[in-house]
């Protein structure tokens, strides 16, 4: 019981991308991928209001609260290639951002083939 509990998993999706996360673990769960864990979580710190509520200023736009958290899916070591091959055959491309915490500026760039 516990060898399961306790097993070796690879990301296979980190992102702030909800509707991509949603897609996958869908996907991993139509094909019976085993041992499948996926959650999110914000990990950024909240500016101070004015009033020390710790509310973020950036929740009160016109558009609503905006979605930060990140998100995440993990599979077994081996039921990667399983994984993969069933997003594949989906047509989800998973990506796993390192740098998604960094602020846009500083993260790193492809290099671009035209460099001087």
């Amino acid at each position: 019981m516990f060898g399961k509990l306790f097993q070796k998993r690879v990301p296979i999706f980190k992102k702030r991308d909800r509707e991509t996360w949603q897609q996958i673990k869908d996907t991993l769960k139509a094909a019976g991928i085993p041992g499948v864990k996926a959650g999110h979580y914000l990990q950024e710190t909240v500016m101070g209001g004015g009033c020390g509520a710790k509310l973020d200023p950036r929740d009160f736009g016109p558009k609503g609260k905006i979605d930060r958290d990140i998100y995440w899916v993990e599979v077994p070591v081996e039921e990667e290639s399983a994984a993969r091959e069933a997003l594949r055959e989906a047509g989800i491309v998973p990506v796993v951002e390192e740098n998604v915490l960094q602020d846009a500026a500083l993260r790193k760039k492809p290099a671009d083939k035209n460099e001087w």
